[in-house]
């Protein structure tokens, strides 16, 4: 057989439930029909699981970029001239009026990650207050990796999704991108999330420096350890300003095709298409949503005067508006939802 013909016959084996590494692996290498098929299936099974084929639309508030992590694919810890920066709990409860008058039923506050007991409670007041204003506007949490007492804390304020995600599988790998972290204090922090009774997200970078195929074939196989709501394969961007600045970006072929392999095995979760994928190919972020995702992101909460304050892979980076995004969930025949899909 053909390499074709070889990586066509493992799709069929793997949409009729083979998901071993070795055939997980030889799948994320489809192109062509193979990967057409692939995404049709991906697309089949969340048209299933989510027949209204609506498209989740959430708005993001940077609300800190203060972080203790030295993570060396993130410009943000070295990013020298940039001041660091707390929004104070009136402002978030300001912000989050605004995009709740634009229509937003979808709030994501995500900061560095600082497990400090100030800035947790500091969170889990203003987290309180968004939600006296707003009952239904459903709060996203991505502050990093906490304590389960803290889980709790924020928990009992209101929120109800957590997004942690465990980046590579593989021990060696995650330290090596995150050289102040270990991979097993990460997945008992998702445990935590998880026993404090939050929705929780997780997912892994697809194309990190050193990472093999079989590496990427164990995220995607790894996500089925949880119960997870949120499932992602995020696309790496080298950071203009990190110790990554010089390492070639992720594949996106690869990523879309870990995307399609996530829905597989993760038929009823949230999976996003990131604006991420339209920075190393423009088009990308459609073709996202053509491979099974069904979550967009709106940059419109952080103010614009921070937003080269939390440069995470750049401080330009790609944020689309309301009106592009609505524009790709009708390309790929999706609707714009209006409430919160979980």
């Amino acid at each position: 057989m053909t390499d074709v013909e070889t990586i066509g016959a493992a799709v069929d084996r793997f949409l009729a439930g083979e998901r071993t590494l070795a055939l997980t692996a030889l799948v994320l290498k489809s192109s062509g029909d193979a990967q057409e098929r692939l995404c049709r299936a991906a697309c089949a099974s969340r048209d299933a699981h989510f027949p209204a084929r609506t498209v989740e639309v959430r708005s993001v508030l940077e609300v800190s970029n203060v972080c203790r992590q030295r993570c060396r694919y993130c410009s943000m810890w070295e990013a020298e001239g940039s001041p660091r920066y707390t929004l104070a709990g009136e402002a978030i409860a300001a912000i989050a009026d605004g995009v709740y008058a634009r229509g937003r039923r979808v709030l994501m506050l995500q900061s560095g990650e600082n497990p400090s007991p100030a800035f947790v409670s500091h969170m889990a007041a203003a987290v309180s207050r968004v939600k006296a204003a707003h009952a239904d506007l459903r709060l996203i949490l991505c502050l990093g990796s906490l304590s389960l007492e803290q889980f709790r804390e924020l928990r009992q304020a209101g929120a109800e999704r957590y997004i942690l995600k465990f980046e590579s599988s593989s021990p060696e790998l995650y330290h090596s991108v995150k050289p102040s972290d270990t991979l097993g204090h990460r997945l008992a922090a998702m445990e935590a999330a998880l026993e404090s009774g939050f929705l929780l997200g997780s997912g892994s970078i697809v194309g990190l420096p050193q990472q093999r195929l079989e590496d990427v074939a164990a995220d995607l196989l790894c996500t089925t350890r949880w119960r997870l709501g949120m499932v992602s394969a995020s696309v790496f961007v080298p950071g203009e300003r990190s110790g990554f600045a010089a390492e070639p970006p992720g594949d996106v072929n690869l990523t879309l095709n870990a995307m399609a392999i996530l829905r597989l095995l993760n038929p009823d979760c949230l999976i996003p298409s990131t604006s991420s994928l339209d920075r190393i190919e423009p088009g990308a972020q459609l073709r996202g949503l053509r491979a099974g995702a069904n979550t967009v992101t709106i940059h419109d909460g952080t103010p614009d005067e921070l937003k080269a304050a939390f440069p995470i892979y750049s401080s330009q980076r790609i944020m689309p508006r309301e009106v592009y995004l609505r524009e790709l969930v009708q390309r790929a025949g999706l609707q714009w939802a209006e409430e919160a899909l979980k």
